[in-house]
């Protein structure tokens, strides 16, 4: 695996380096599709501009077109149509490691590794010191289990994380973010899958995470997107709706239909029986 040659060619004797603190992120009549389903694109002559420091959130039934576009703005892939740019400079200007550095990701399925708690949280920069893993880890509401295992920070991990709840998992993931400090977070459904102790302590870290950082926000449920500045409804690989909860329930109908689905159930399950 790590000797596969990438279709991505890089641009390392590029000094260039995106600012995606100042700059928008813009996707200008993007279409891409899969190489394994070239004849139904993922993504149909898409627009949209991403302001820094807004929370926006992509919405839309499954196969929508939401961690599709994660892909293209990370360039794990290239879109056949259209540019997508920071700024007015392509993508491809910059060197894939300029470029991935001004993103943090939060996945629904945390990616940790055989190595001890703090390696794990230092990860996305190893010169990081003690003192400040300790920080994110307690920005991130980890430090108290931390202190709870056997040897805390130094505490040696199996493979994924194992003999960690999932909540706790997250929170790791988050403290790793933290970290990072990148200017623009990713967030792929990562409160999805928790209980609701676990998903309330994760939103409030994640809500620290999000603080003055651009946010782009994947998620299914639409309690966790409600704030948005803006709410783009994807389906089918194009936009079909871009506004606040509250326009939207106004005019879209697909997401009033997945809106009035949530909450109702929601509801339904908070009523006494």
């Amino acid at each position: 695996l790590l000797g596969a040659r990438s279709d991505i060619l890089d641009s390392p004797e590029s000094d260039a380096k995106p600012d995606l603190k100042q700059q928008q992120l813009v996707l200008d009549h993007i279409t891409f599709s899969y190489p394994s389903r070239p004849e139904k694109p993922a993504i149909q002559n898409l627009n949209l501009n991403v302001k820094p420091g807004e929370t926006l959130a992509l919405v839309g039934p499954s196969g929508a077109g939401k961690s599709t576009l994660f892909d293209l703005v990370l360039r794990f892939y290239e879109p056949q149509q259209g540019q997508i740019k920071i700024g007015d400079q392509d993508l491809s200007s910059f060197s894939l490691n300029n470029l991935r550095d001004q993103f943090a990701l939060v996945s629904q399925q945390s990616e940790l590794f055989y190595a001890t708690i703090a390696d794990n949280i230092r990860y996305g920069q190893q010169d990081a010191t003690q003192e400040a893993v300790i920080k994110a880890a307690k920005a991130a509401y980890a430090h108290d289990f931390i202190m709870q295992l056997p040897q805390g920070y130094d505490t040696h991990l199996g493979d994924m994380g194992q003999g960690l709840s999932g909540g706790q998992k997250q929170r790791l993931a988050i403290a790793r973010a933290l970290l990072v400090d990148s200017p623009v977070l990713l967030l792929d459904e990562a409160t999805s899958a928790l209980d609701a102790e676990s998903e309330y302590w994760i939103q409030a870290a994640l809500d620290k995470l999000m603080h003055t950082r651009t946010t782009l926000v994947i998620a299914h449920r639409l309690a966790t997107v409600k704030n948005a500045d803006r709410i783009v409804v994807l389906n089918h690989g194009c936009i079909e709706a871009i506004g606040t909860h509250e326009s939207l329930q106004e005019d879209s109908e697909l997401y009033r239909r997945l809106s009035d689905l949530q909450f109702g159930r929601m509801e339904d399950e908070e009523s006494p029986s």
